[in-house]
């Protein structure tokens, strides 16, 4: 009897708890036909762990904690609320949600999937802010798709 190939090799994960609820939110946004992109840069001093433009052209920004010391020592997440429609948290099924100020959306993740299980309330994003922002987020996702394809694309750029 011939021997059955190998099962393809699991992706190595992330090696950040963050990291891993973000891919499990990623995962669960392009679900929901979103284009997710993770650690982005809205403007200086700030980063996002998963920034996500829906069907409807909706903003999101989901940052992840993956423990109550990881909440504790974020200062800027409310810097975050200017650059989306829609602020969530995610985190893991064991984090005490109840330190998640009100106002704001929860998806519970791991490294595989997530669920939402609260709504962010919607602030919509000036026109302007919008325009900027989708612009930037289109920039850095057509470069990391270059880079990935072409490590050397950017060399002679510095």
């Amino acid at each position: 009897m011939k021997d059955a190939p190998d099962p393809a090799p699991i992706p190595d994960l992330p090696p950040m708890p963050g990291q891993r609820l973000a891919r499990g939110v990623a995962r669960m946004l392009v679900g929901m036909g979103h284009a997710p992109l993770c650690e982005f840069v809205p403007a200086g001093g700030l980063r996002v762990d998963v920034i996500s433009v829906a069907p409807s052209g909706e903003i999101w920004v989901i940052e992840c904690k993956s423990c109550r010391a990881d909440f504790a020592a974020d200062r800027k997440w409310q810097g975050y609320l200017d650059w989306c429609d829609r602020f969530f948290w995610a985190t893991d099924c064991d984090f005490p949600t109840e330190l998640l100020p009100d106002g704001s959306g929860l998806i519970v993740a791991d490294a595989y999937g997530a669920e939402m299980t609260r709504m962010a309330p919607e602030d919509r994003l000036a026109p302007a802010r919008r325009a900027r922002i989708l612009r930037d987020i289109a920039r850095v996702a057509a470069c990391r798709l270059i880079r990935s394809t072409d490590p050397d694309a950017f060399a002679e750029i510095g």
